[in-house]
Order: C-alpha cells, then sequence, then structure tokens
C-alpha cells in the first residue's frame, strides 16, 4: 500500500497512508458536525474526497462545463506581495487579460472603511480609469475593520483594556459606538465609489472584530441596498464562527455571538446580502484532507439554506487552503476541486 503525499495546513510535506488519509476526512466531518451542529459527510462523499486526495497528480481539477465563477478579494494587493511592480489599474489588467479573472476588484493598500474615506476623492478618477481599460466586472472593497475606531487609533476607548478591568458594560458600549460610526464610513465610501462606477462593493473580513464588526457589515448593506436597490454587494466573512467580543449583539433578532455559516447566510440575506462568502478556517497542524473534510461540512451546510449565491472564501488560511501568501497548487486544486463537486455553489 503505497503511501499518499499531501500537506499540513501550514504546508509542510507529509506521507499518510490509506488508512490515515481516510481516517482523517472522517475526523474532519465530525468535527465541523459537532461544532456546526450540522449533519456529516456522507461516505460517498468521504470516498470522493478520498480519490481526489489519492490522485498523482500535482494539478487536479474540474471536468469540462462544470468550473465556476471566481471573484477576488484584494486583488491589487496580492501582486505587491510578490514584488511586482505594477499600479494598480495594471494589477487590474494582468488579472483580466493574463490570469483570466472572471471578476475584478480595487481596493486601497490600507483596505479598511475608515481609510479610505478622506482619500475617496483620489480613489474615484482611478477607478473610473480602470473601467476604460478593462472589461470584466470591476468591484470595489474593503474591511469594516472595527479594531481602527478603538484608542489610540479611533475615537472610542478600547474594548480590549477595558474588559480586563471588569468594565464589561463600558467595552460594550464602546462596541456600539464604533459600529454607529463603521457604518457611516462604510456606507459614505461605497455610495461614492459605486456612484463612480463600480460594479458591486465587497465588504471584505467582516467580523473580523467579532458580533460588532458582523453587525456593522449588515447594517451598512441594509442601507446601501435601500440606497441602491440594484447594488451588487458581496460580503466575505472573516472566520467560520462569529466571536462573541460584544456578547449581546442581535440582528433582526437574532444573537450573533456564535453563529456559523449556516446561520450567518440567513441574516446575510435579511440584511440585502447578494453574494455571501462563507469561511472555514485552516488548522496548521492538522492535514489538508481533514481541513477539507471539515470546511465542506460547513460550507455544505450553507450552500443547503442559502437563497442567495455563495462563493466560498479559498486561500492563504481558509477553506482548507494552506496558510500561505503563496499556497501550493497541490492543495488550492484538490481543495477547489472538493468543495466544487461537493458543495452547491456559485463560485469561489
Amino acid at each position: 500500500m503505497g503511501k499518499i503525499i499531501t500537506r499540513l495546513g501550514d504546508g509542510t510535506p507529509v506521507e499518510l497512508s490509506e488508512s490515515e488519509l481516510m481516517r482523517d476526512l472522517e475526523d474532519g466531518t465530525e468535527d465541523a458536525a459537532d461544532r456546526g451542529k450540522v449533519p456529516p459527510l456522507t461516505k460517498e462523499e468521504l470516498q470522493h474526497l478520498f480519490e481526489i486526495f489519492k490522485s498523482p497528480y500535482r494539478f487536479v481539477s474540474v471536468e469540462p462545463g462544470k468550473e465556476i465563477v471566481l471573484s477576488y478579494d484584494g486583488t491589487p494587493l496580492k501582486m505587491w506581495r510578490t514584488q511586482v511592480s505594477v499600479n494598480r489599474i495594471q494589477c487590474l489588467e494582468i488579472y483580466e487579460k493574463l490570469m483570466g479573472a472572471d471578476t475584478l476588484e480595487l481596493g486601497h493598500v490600507d483596505y479598511s472603511f475608515k481609510s479610505i474615506k478622506p482619500i475617496v476623492g483620489f480613489e474615484q478618477p482611478l477607478l473610473e480609469k480602470a473601467l476604460l481599460t478593462t472589461t470584466a466586472p470591476i468591484f470595489y472593497g474593503a474591511m469594516p475593520n472595527l479594531g481602527l475606531y478603538s484608542q489610540p487609533d479611533g475615537p472610542f476607548p478600547n474594548p480590549a483594556e477595558l474588559m480586563p478591568m471588569g468594565k464589561i458594560k463600558e467595552a460594550q458600549e464602546s462596541y456600539e459606538a464604533a459600529v454607529e460610526e463603521a457604518v457611516k464610513d462604510i456606507v459614505f465610501v461605497c455610495s461614492s465609489m459605486y456612484e463612480s462606477g463600480a460594479d458591486g462593493i465587497i465588504l471584505d473580513t467582516v467580523g473580523a472584530a467579532g458580533d460588532a464588526d458582523f453587525l456593522a457589515g449588515l447594517k451598512a448593506t441594509e442601507i446601501l441596498k435601500k440606497r441602491y436597490p440594484e447594488m451588487c454587494i458581496e460580503l466575505g466573512m472573516a472566520g467560520e464562527f462569529v466571536l462573541g467580543m460584544h456578547g449581546d449583539l442581535t440582528y433582526d433578532g437574532v444573537r450573533l455571538a456564535g453563529l456559523y455559516p449556516h446561520d450567518q447566510v440567513k441574516l446575510a440575506e435579511k440584511a440585502g446580502v447578494t453574494i455571501f462568502g462563507p469561511v472555514c478556517n485552516t488548522s496548521t497542524n492538522k492535514s489538508s484532507p481533514w481541513n477539507l473534510s471539515r470546511a465542506i461540512t460547513f460550507m455544505k451546510a450553507c450552500g443547503e439554506v442559502a437563497k442567495i449565491p455563495i462563493h466560498v472564501n479559498m486561500g492563504m488560511g481558509v477553506g482548507a487552503v494552506t496558510v500561505h501568501d503563496h499556497p501550493p497548487i497541490d492543495i488550492v486544486s484538490r481543495a477547489s476541486k472538493g468543495m466544487v463537486e461537493i458543495c452547491r455553489l456559485d463560485g469561489l
């Protein structure tokens, strides 16, 4: 019985026997099922993943005709990380004309709405110029990033300093105040860029600062959709469950803390989100089969209840992809193939 070459979540190459591979697949789905209170993968689905990882080829793919749409976040930033000396418009042109991207996203290097608001007047003509040299839809995106609203960077007391002192109420009030300011910034920037021609908006890494961060994304979406009913808003999450940093925040009567993707998407729909990007975080000390089985379990449950398009977040530490700026193609292709063939997705 030969060894199967795969990787750990941190990218380290590792060899597994067939029995070890199947055990990792089974353990991964059971972990997700237990945490999210969702059904585990079936024996047939686990066997399908087993065959994907057993393939001796470095790159695997879906059958022709079964490809799905790809959307991107932080497009120009990916090029800069590789030390490619091009401007942001050239980055978009490379993604479209050389890499065949389905969609594009223009974003600022300081990828947060609060930071972009003072310079939005400089971002608008850049977007307008990019629209003249590209064909694919261009989104404009950034993060709510509620951390920027806490002192010393922002106007409100830092909840991370208040809570250890037992000042829970004060910390919660600070989060609530930050939500209101973040919503104003998100709506201002998104409105400005949409009126300058953006084909859509991406609220990225939503929930990174916990339930208050998620609430800001939902509230901003609700306002934007009332103002521009036709606006396409893609909301991508930061983690597989919502951290209860505040703990008592609700949206439409539902407590936000602790929600997993299959519950997050229901609130996203109510807020008016067009495309939802659920997340499953990669564990660096577990194998890629374990991570993929676990991620697919969450995403399958999300897709089954979703009434809006689902674009699963995959790359650099999410969606069973290894924690790298430049993830290895053997894992990216296997994770993408497994995700597409088992889950009911509209894109990645």
